[in-house]
């Protein structure tokens, strides 16, 4: 007789997760994929109002949680007081793109404290806590094609997100003992809220759809399956690498 595989399940039930700056756009989206199957998913993100919105919307068990990331006593408190969670979608981040010359310290420190330091300092204290409790986990960092390759005008975006696949490969080495994987999501261009406005200029939107090979931007939903994925134990065997959503964007 012969024996047929079983597919690992991408269902989370009984699993926590946690998504930073989920009240709106690619957290938004993960916070609902994931609650969809099946997590307990906790919504963070600085604005009350916005963020208690985004976890009314998806219903079920997901709560709502305000926190500043780049607050460090805060994000130690946050931690502290919580179960551990299995699941920690890191996607926080922001960009100021302008020229390097351009590119101003106070444009450095925005750019590098949020979307590194408050990344390496939220997976550390989501890990110490799944390794406390002796539990295995999950940690999802929301990097960037740009984390692979450069792009005028994203010097300060470009070293952020580099940074973060250097720091990810480190996490993963560090945290494989504790069955605890550590990979990112390398988007390319998605419209949300934040970035539609720039897609309003004919001339940027024309030149970031000659680099889509697929010919067009992606959408919040072309990540919801990747989350998915990275979180399940369908990429039971995936830890220190990066899932690439580009349209073929890195392939040329």
């Amino acid at each position: 007789m012969i024996a047929i595989p079983k597919t690992p399940s991408f269902r989370l039930d009984g699993k926590r997760a946690l998504v930073t700056g989920a009240g709106r756009g690619i957290g938004l989206a993960c916070a609902a994929a994931l609650a969809e199957a099946g997590a307990e998913v906790t919504l963070a993100a600085r604005t009350a109002g916005e963020i208690e919105a985004a976890a009314s919307a998806i219903g079920g068990s997901a709560d709502a949680a305000v926190l500043d990331v780049t607050d460090l006593a805060a994000v130690a408190a946050f931690f502290a007081a919580r179960d551990p969670f299995h699941i920690l979608v890191n996607n926080a981040g922001t960009n100021r793109p302008k020229p390097m010359w351009d590119a101003s310290e106070d444009d450095f420190d925005a750019v590098m404290d949020l979307n590194v330091k408050s990344a390496f300092f939220v997976a550390q204290h989501c890990s110490r806590r799944l390794i406390v409790a002796g539990e295995h986990g999950s940690l999802i960092h929301m990097g960037s094609q740009m984390g692979h390759v450069g792009g005028p005008n994203r010097s300060l975006y470009c070293a952020s997100k580099w940074a973060m696949e250097g720091m990810n490969k480190a996490f993963a080495l560090d945290l494989a003992p504790y069955g605890i994987r550590s990979n990112t999501i390398a988007p390319t261009f998605i419209e949300t809220p934040l970035t539609q406005p720039f897609f309003d200029d004919p001339a940027l939107k024309s030149s970031v759809l000659d680099k889509i090979k697929l010919g067009r931007i992606g959408q919040v939903e072309d990540l919801m399956g990747a989350v998915l994925f990275l979180a399940s134990d369908a990429s039971a065997l995936m830890t220190g690498t990066s899932l690439i959503v580009d349209g073929g964007w890195t392939a040329d």
